[in-house]
C-alpha cells in the first residue's frame, strides 16, 4: 500500500471530488499559491472560477459559501482556526441553524478545512484548538482526522455530506505520513471513511486511553511506555467528534474499567470533558477508578518558548495519568 503525506491526502480527496462533482469547489485565502501546501496545481486542473482566492474576510467569504450552498453548489473553505472567529456570525447564526430553522427544505453542504497551528510559538492569537465551541452547536458536524488515510476518506465524506462540516487539521497531526489504499485496490474504487466510527488505534486490557485530535499521538507515546511497564493501553480515535461514536469509547471502558482522555483544548468545557461525562452517565459502573482528563491548561497560550510547552498535553503527562489511575 502506498505511503503520503496528511497534506497529500488532503489535496488528492479535493482533486478527486472536484473532478467527480462540477459543483464542488475550493475557496480561501491565497490557496491558489497553496500557501499551505494541499491546493497546489487545483488552479491549473478546474480554473479560477473553481478555486478561488478571497480577499481578507471571513465573515464575507464564509457567507458566500453558505449561500451557494443554497442554491446546489458544495464549497469546501480553506482557512485556520484562529479566523473563524471573524467568521462565527455566518456559522453559528445561519449555518448551523438554516436546515432546522427551515424544516429541512435547505441544505447546507459547507466543509471547512480549519488547521490548527499550536505549540509553535504562535502566541495566543493563532493558537486556537476551538472544536469545542462547535461541539455545542447543534447542525455542525465535526471531525478530527489524524492520520493520512482518515484525512482523505473523511474529507471525501464531508464533501458529499448535506449538513455543514468542519475538518480540525490538527498541526501535529499534518506532518504524518502514512498508508493510503490507491483507489483500484479498493472494493467499491474510493476511499470513504464514514463517520461517527472511531478507530481502536491500539488494543489493550488494562485501561483505556481517548486521544482527541493530536491527543493520539500522545496517547500512542504514553502506551509505548507503559507497555515497557507490564500495562497493555487501549488507544481510541475518535476520528469524529459530532457525530461521536460512545459505543465504542464504553465498550472499551467496560473491558478495561479505567479512562484518561488527552486533548489539546481547553480543559473547561472540552471534548474530554463530555467524553467523560457520557462515560460516567452511561458507564459509571464499569470504572474501577476516577477518570482522568490530560487537557491543555485553562489559561491564554503565552508566546514564550519557556511557558508554551507547559500548557499543552504531552506523552508524559498522559503517562502520569495514567500511572495515577491505576494506583
Amino acid at each position: 500500500m502506498p505511503e503520503m503525506t496528511y497534506v497529500a491526502a488532503i489535496a488528492e480527496a479535493t482533486r478527486e471530488e472536484m473532478e467527480r462533482d462540477e459543483s464542488v469547489y475550493l475557496m480561501g485565502e491565497d490557496i491558489r499559491q497553496s500557501v499551505y501546501g494541499a491546493s497546489a496545481g487545483l488552479v491549473d486542473l478546474f480554473g479560477e472560477d473553481r478555486v478561488i482566492d478571497t480577499p481578507l474576510s471571513e465573515s464575507g467569504f464564509f457567507g458566500a459559501a453558505i449561500g451557494s450552498s443554497l442554491v446546489g453548489q458544495r464549497p469546501i473553505v480553506e482557512t485556520v482556526t484562529s479566523f473563524f472567529w471573524v467568521g462565527m456570525d455566518q456559522m453559528i447564526s445561519q449555518a448551523s441553524k438554516m436546515r432546522y430553522m427551515f424544516g429541512g427544505q435547505a441544505t447546507l453542504p459547507v466543509t471547512w478545512r480549519a488547521r490548527m497551528f499550536y505549540a509553535r510559538g504562535a502566541a495566543a492569537h493563532h493558537s486556537d484548538r476551538n472544536y469545542p465551541v462547535f461541539m455545542n452547536c447543534p447542525g455542525i458536524k465535526i471531525i478530527c482526522p489524524t492520520n493520512p488515510y482518515d484525512a482523505k476518506g473523511l474529507l471525501k465524506t464531508a464533501v458529499r455530506d448535506n449538513d455543514p462540516c468542519i475538518l480540525f487539521e490538527d498541526g501535529i497531526a499534518i506532518s504524518s505520513r502514512g498508508e493510503v489504499p490507491a483507489n483500484e485496490d479498493l472494493p467499491n474504487g474510493e476511499l470513504l471513511v464514514p463517520f461517527g466510527e472511531a478507530r481502536i488505534v491500539r488494543e489493550g486490557t488494562d485501561v483505556t486511553v481517548v486521544g482527541v485530535a493530536g491527543g493520539v499521538a500522545h496517547a500512542e507515546a504514553a502506551a509505548d511506555v507503559m507497555a515497557q511497564e507490564g500495562v497493555s493501553v487501549e488507544v481510541i480515535d475518535p476520528r469524529t467528534l459530532v457525530p461521536l461514536d460512545k459505543k465504542t469509547i464504553l465498550k472499551s471502558v467496560e473491558k478495561t474499567g479505567r479512562l484518561v482522555i488527552a486533548d489539546p483544548a481547553h480543559k473547561v468545557c472540552s471534548a474530554a470533558s463530555e467524553i467523560a461525562s457520557i462515560v460516567a452517565e452511561e458507564g459509571f459502573w464499569s470504572l474501577q477508578a476516577p477518570i482522568m482528563k490530560v487537557a491543555s491548561e485553562q489559561v491564554n497560550i503565552p508566546y514564550s518558548p519557556a511557558l508554551e510547552p507547559l500548557v499543552y498535553p504531552t506523552p508524559e503527562r498522559v503517562v502520569a495519568a495514567i500511572r495515577e489511575t491505576l494506583s
